[in-house]
């Protein structure tokens, strides 16, 4: 077992960005990053040894979270009691608009294709490692992949497009 957390310390760094951002809270991305290392470690014994360890993790990952989005839809809408419904009063800053911008034409986008951007985009991920991720050939993730970075342009272009006309 040593061995599994050599292995597996150096790229929870990684794990945890792309837990972020298909979560976008911390809490909870940390959690899902712990079930992954957990599943992990499980079933350490059945991985393959020539695989691609990363990739292994990024689709364990990827599993538990579209399963955790099937069972929060079964559930219904989850409210906390203790949540605070006051707006906050902090002013958005001008350099993170870009970024919100950018975060929100994301979660518009399908999972599939938010997936793809993020792991080709933010993890680096191959073409082919991706696939590996997504359960799908190659060909598909290269499909997704240009029809989901069209699509974010779009969003982003419309974003752009309504911000205007509220300034004028």
């Amino acid at each position: 077992m040593a061995d599994a957390e050599a292995l597996l310390e150096p790229l929870i760094p990684a794990l945890r960005r792309y837990a972020y951002a298909l979560l976008r809270d911390h809490d909870a991305a940390d959690d899902l990053v712990q079930d992954t290392l957990e599943r992990a470690l499980s079933r350490w014994a059945l991985r393959r040894s020539d695989g691609d360890l990363r990739a292994w993790l990024f689709t364990i990952q990827r599993n538990l979270h579209v399963s955790a989005l099937r069972q929060d839809r079964r559930r219904g809408p989850h409210v906390e009691l203790d949540e605070s419904t006051t707006p906050s009063s902090a002013a958005p800053q001008e350099s993170g608009g870009e970024v919100q911008d950018i975060l929100a034409a994301l979660d518009q986008l399908p999972e599939e294709q938010k997936s793809l951007l993020l792991l080709v985009g933010v993890e680096d991920l191959s073409y082919d490692d991706a696939a590996k991720v997504m359960g799908v050939p190659i060909g598909t993730v290269m499909s997704r992949l240009s029809r989901g970075r069209q699509r974010l342009r779009g969003l982003l272009e419309t974003g752009r497009a309504t911000l205007l006309r509220r300034v004028k």
